[in-house]
């Protein structure tokens, strides 16, 4: 029998409205009741798929079989040497290596075969020992090479502790700081290191100066605006440092000349409400990506000696969404979004004219990775499709040659022309035509099976990427689908705009279209829905608006208790979340709104398709509370199902941390998938 959550009513009222929340006690972590309620329903989840288990091992040795679990990146260049990180079989966690620099092409490595004068910065399976999770936040070295920064977490709550590394002796240094955010920045000197700490509501908010060797650490900035969160970074010509203040829509730069790490940071343009920028140093002169007056955001340049006065470089279009810059000596690269695509655009510094870089396939995703290095003739890309595996390239300025130096590799015959992938669009209850990018097996008979991906929040993409994984899903007869819902931001700023605050619904019903669009095309009979995160709220709100259209939901640490979370300013990043979903505390208006689509909130008699939730008991993120409720709630009032609840005791947003533990709880969600639908061999 499945557990039965007891009821607690607990009654608020807000704007004349009174909530009733039953199952609020499950908020206190700490309380036994709440733990053996959960080990319970881990129990109960065990039971009902304990028929599954030959599966997921055949699943889970799928993915390994398919892994070179003995691997290395490609090096990237930093000054005097190439840096990479490597794997080896049998290790959960990777290492992180370099050698001696000489020349601009990276040195040629194989598996399992370390370089002559490898240095192994860190092993991750060393610091990591015994404990159940682990997990780094920063790992940054010094620009004269000589010195590490970098921060564990043991638990899964993202408090890090920091530490430092003598990279000439290979000793730790004795300066120790508990508790640090992600992320930190250099001075020019590597003698200071600047970090960020976080508040009570789990918001970065303060910048913090250490000098190695001294027990005094200075705030240089706190950040008082509880809707905004601070960071901080070295430009890659380690001239300036850059502090930037930001919420959802708004932002603010502080800059500091990195030879003065105790000096005082300068703000580059005041913040003013729904202004974004930032701020990248180019030789000459400073690069500024903004919306001031340009929804898709231009381009801008600045002179060192004024940074706040703009003059544009490339212009605001409607039909291009400007995503990042990036400087180099000779040269600056622009990352934009075209279509529903990923492109970039080349900026000689010489004045020739501008121009884009081409790839062959009908869907991909590209973007800037690895530059580390200012003086560079080069530019290092990945690249990936849903047919082909993430691939890194080296862009040659001069000849104009894309030069391939890995594409990871997939094992066991995996040939990608046994797939083909797709662009179809949707049409939205209200006009709209929605993107979805689609993968298959070319022998897959149709209808077929499908599982169906959104997220749709923040103006974040879900690119047409790579899975290793799914391949278990596909060479099963299933068709995979990325659903590219408004709210993020896959058609430009806009696309986000029309799926966030007091127009969010856009965002399920057009995941609801995408279903709709799959079936009558002759795609998919049945169709599991997957998201997690916001993305877990997108499925848990198609529940409610669409049960019927799915065979099965699979909801990752999902946001499914929107309305009390964001009610309460005291949880962890409400405030800061207020920009994206709006104020249900003090407007009325943005209250009956959430209520409305809430997935907790609207919960009702209806018959639901089967519902897996995961979670993890340390997420400070979407607290494991959030889908308990859930689940309770449908198993008490729903038909249907079943309804199962999974939670780590030990981890955190990203669920478990070794890659051996993650492969085996992908391969439990995906047998839980394809049990849905029938097949099990």
């Amino acid at each position: 029998m499945p557990p039965v959550a007891k009821k607690v009513s607990l009654e608020r009222t807000h704007h004349g409205d009174t909530v009733i929340d039953e199952y609020a006690w499950l908020l206190k972590k700490d309380d036994p009741d709440t733990i053996a309620y959960l080990e319970a329903e881990n129990a109960y989840t065990q039971e009902k798929t304990g028929h599954l288990q030959d599966l997921q091992e055949a699943i889970f040795k799928e993915i390994k079989g398919r892994t070179l679990e003995t691997d290395l990146s490609v090096p990237t260049r930093k000054g005097a040497w190439w840096y990479y990180s490597r794997t080896q079989e049998g290790k959960q966690y990777g290492f992180q290596c370099r050698v001696a620099a000489d020349g601009d092409s990276p040195p040629q490595l194989e598996p399992g075969t370390p370089l002559p004068g490898e240095q192994v910065i860190l092993d991750a399976n060393e610091l990591a020992g015994d404990s159940p999770f682990f997990s780094m936040g920063t790992s940054a070295i010094s620009p004269d090479g000589t010195r590490l920064a970098y921060s564990t977490d043991f638990s899964g709550d993202e408090r890090f502790t920091l530490r430092f590394k003598d990279l000439t002796t290979g000793e730790l240094l004795p300066d120790e700081i508990p508790g640090v955010f992600y992320g930190g920045a250099w001075s020019a000197d590597g003698s200071t290191f600047f970090y960020t700490t976080v508040d009570e509501a789990w918001r970065p908010y303060r910048i913090h100066r250490h000098t190695l060797g001294s027990a005094e650490d200075v705030v240089v900035y706190q950040e008082d605006d509880e809707r905004f969160w601070v960071g901080i970074a070295l430009t890659r010509s380690q001239r300036y440092l850059v502090l930037t203040s930001g919420s959802k829509i708004t932002s603010e730069v502080r800059i500091l000349d990195a030879d003065t790490p105790d000096g005082e940071f300068t703000v580059v343009r005041p913040r003013r409400t729904g202004v974004e920028y930032g701020l990248e140093h180019a030789a000459d002169r400073f690069l500024i990506l903004h919306n001031d007056g340009a929804v898709n955001f231009e381009l801008a340049g600045a002179p060192l000696d004024d940074p706040g006065s703009w003059t544009p470089l490339i212009e605001h279009r409607d039909d291009t969404r400007l995503l990042d810059v990036d400087a180099f000596k000779d040269y600056v690269s622009v990352h934009f979004r075209r279509d529903g695509l990923t492109g970039i655009r080349i900026l000689p510094g010489d004045g020739g004219e501008p121009y884009e870089i081409s790839f062959p396939e009908p869907l991909y995703d590209v973007a800037p990775t690895g530059n580390a290095e200012f003086e560079t003739g080069r530019l290092r890309l990945s690249y990936t499709s849903m047919v082909t595996p993430p691939s890194v390239y080296d862009y040659d300025l001069r000849s104009g040659e894309l030069i391939l130096l890995k594409q990871r590799a997939v094992l066991g015959g995996y040939d990608p022309a046994d797939y083909e992938q797709f662009r179809e669009w949707a049409t939205a209850p209200d006009g709209t035509r929605i993107p979805l990018s689609i993968v298959v097996r070319k022998d897959t008979s149709r209808p077929a099976p499908t599982l169906l991906y959104g997220y749709g929040s923040y103006e974040s993409s879900i690119d047409p990427y790579f899975s290793v994984a799914r391949l278990s899903l596909l060479d099963r007869g299933f068709v995979f689908v990325i659903a590219h819902v408004r709210g993020g931001g896959e058609m430009g700023r806009r696309w986000y705009e029309d799926g966030k605050l007091t127009r969010k619904k856009n965002s399920f019903t057009d995941f609801v279209a995408c279903a709709r669009h799959l079936k009558a095309g002759g795609w998919s009979d049945q169709i599991i829905a997957r998201g997690g995160s916001a993305g877990g709220l997108l499925v848990g709100a198609v529940a409610n608006l669409a049960p019927e259209e799915f065979a099965g939901i699979v909801a990752e640490v999902p946001f499914v208790d929107a309305l009390n979370t964001i009610l309460d300013p005291s949880l962890p990043l409400t405030v800061t979340e207020w920009d994206e979903w709006g104020d249900p505390l003090h407007d009325p208006e943005v209250y009956a709104y959430m209520k409305t689509y809430s997935p907790y909130e609207n919960v009702d008699g209806r018959t639901y398709p089967a519902i897996l939730a995961t979670t993890s008991l340390n997420d400070t993120r979407v607290l494991y509370h959030e889908p308990a409720k859930w689940i309770a709630r449908l198993r008490a009032t729903a038909q249907g199902g079943p309804f199962l609840l999974k939670t780590e005791m030990g981890a955190g947003h990203g669920g478990r941390s070794g890659r051996y533990d993650a492969w085996r709880e992908e391969a439990f969600a995906l047998s839980w998938i394809l049990d849905r639908v029938g097949v099990t061999e």
